[in-house]
């Protein structure tokens, strides 16, 4: 177990090496210079072109320049070149923002999904199981942009509450209960819309995981001794079919920074995946590197939970 642990540690860590050594060269490999930040602007003399490479070290070799910014990372040094803000800060208000958006929309995403793909597939062929595919197709063939206007134009007619950007204007002398009540309203939109897409195509395939399963040899051997369809169904069936779910979920971790830029646009949500295009619109190179790495850094958290979620589930691993 341990060995095991301790050998995932160390793939992980040279895995993230090479993956911060092909993002900053693929950055730096770009069209443009990284120093032309703002080209447009008149006030951008070439002798501050010049003093602006100096500071930044944009005028060493490629392997210097890794070497200063992933320092400057490390110690917590690396500023934006949009703003001069710490990148580190940025990040991590933008990421406070993000993180209840992931929440809740991952909890309503794996919660919705198990119970309709599982009925889906226990009464394959019904009217419940052609309208979930249908319903499923459906949510995967709209528009993000197109679903979300429909959300925002139902709920504001209907209910009239504001459900742009992260709360109302004026409610931050009100009650705490009132504020509350104002972020969830503001919160609830995105949240759905985040887990819409997830739903529809997480469903489909928990059916088809079943459907495998179902027809196994174990499987009908536990109807064949007659027990009940519920422990049929739920203990030895499920148990087998929640092994593939177990990399998914581990591969979750990543939408919190990919995922959210569409949603966040369009509800003017302060988060880290808009943060992430506006650097990238803006030229920010530390900004763009900084989330990168820790993309890449989620990522393999990610996927040493499925290596640990694995060991616990699956006791052939351990042997």
């Amino acid at each position: 177990m341990l060995a095991f642990i301790g050998r995932s540690v160390i793939q992980k860590f040279v895995t993230l090496f090479f993956v911060s050594v092909v993002s900053f060269a693929i950055i730096h490999i770009a069209p443009g210079e990284p120093s032309q930040v703002d080209p447009l602007n008149p006030k951008f003399t070439p002798e501050m072109v010049e003093r602006f490479r100096q500071a930044f070290h944009l005028d060493r070799p490629l392997y210097v320049q890794y070497a200063f910014f992933y320092r400057d990372l490390l110690t917590g040094n690396t500023v934006s070149w949009k703003d001069n803000q710490p990148v580190l800060g940025k990040i991590g208000e933008r990421f406070c923002n993000s993180l209840p958006l992931f929440i809740v929309g991952t909890l309503i995403t794996w919660t919705v999904s198990f119970p309709v793909g599982i009925r889906s597939a226990i009464f394959r062929g019904g009217i419940y199981d052609r309208s979930a595919t249908f319903l499923s197709y459906v949510l995967i063939s709209i528009p993000g942009f197109f679903f979300a206007y429909m959300l925002i134009i139902f709920v504001v007619g209907q209910f009239q509450v504001p459900v742009i950007g992260m709360q109302t204007f004026g409610m931050t002398d009100t009650h705490w209960l009132f504020r509350m009540n104002d972020r969830l309203w503001h919160m609830l939109l995105p949240s759905i819309l985040g887990a819409t897409g997830g739903i529809a195509v997480l469903s489909r395939y928990v059916r088809s995981q079943m459907l495998e399963v179902e027809n196994q040899d174990y499987v009908r051997t536990a109807r064949a001794k007659g027990l009940p369809w519920e422990m049929v169904h739920y203990k030895h069936a499920l148990r087998n079919a929640l092994l593939p779910f177990v990399t998914m979920f581990g591969l979750v971790l990543p939408g919190l920074i990919g995922g959210s830029v569409i949603i966040e646009s369009i509800f003017s949500w302060p988060g880290l995946g808009r943060m992430a295009y506006e650097a990238i619109l803006a030229r920010d190179y530390p900004v763009i590197l900084t989330i990168n790495f820790i993309a890449a850094v989620l990522v393999l958290i990610g996927t040493f939970i499925s290596d640990m979620l694995y060991v616990i589930v699956d006791p052939r691993i351990r042997l």
